[in-house]
């Protein structure tokens, strides 16, 4: 029995790691650069969104939604970086800057509004001396091709409807801090 027991657990290994929804970034490691940080607000970044991948959406999938989120923002409700929704389904990676202003986001993909009271992409820009932010970016595979609603939406109203159309997700954390 007793060697059986290793068997089994490299076995399962190997298969959830073919098949789990997974989301990689080239461009982020443990703490943002200033490649990422915002620009403005007493920061001085690039304010370029980091690139993305998603490998092993779920069956069934039919858009997919980015979001970028600082729970740890002083405000009691935490702090939306960035949103995105209306992905296609043969999407499946982000390019670094493709949610800035100027960035080229993918046919039919709908940036909405942030906590910075726009759209596209709002890098880390936490208090200083607040300490290190969290900063979340999650891939949703979603049931619906379009979520039906337009780039004046705020982040909670896409929240709910995401929480709605949700087959799975996949999540990034990074840290910074000033």
């Amino acid at each position: 029995m007793r060697p059986l027991i290793p068997f089994f657990f490299v076995c399962t290994l190997g298969t959830n790691a073919q098949t789990t929804f997974s989301l990689r970034s080239s461009d982020l490691g443990g703490q943002a650069t200033a490649t990422q940080v915002f620009n403005g607000f007493g920061c001085d970044g690039q304010n370029l969104s980091p690139q993305l991948s998603w490998v092993h959406a779920p069956e069934g999938t039919r858009s997919f939604a980015v979001t970028m989120y600082d729970p740890d923002a002083p405000t009691g409700s935490g702090w939306w970086h960035w949103v995105v929704f209306d992905l296609p389904k043969d999407v499946t990676d982000l390019a670094a800057g493709s949610g800035s202003m100027d960035g080229k986001m993918p046919a039919g993909a709908i940036q909405s509004m942030t906590d910075f009271g726009g759209t596209g992409y709002g890098g880390p820009c936490p208090p200083p001396g607040h300490g290190q932010h969290r900063y979340i970016i999650t891939v949703h595979a979603l049931k619906t091709e379009k979520l039906g609603l337009d780039a004046t939406a705020g982040a909670a109203l896409v929240g709910f409807n995401l929480n709605q159309q949700t087959l799975a997700k996949a999540s990034i954390i990074f840290y910074y801090g000033r």
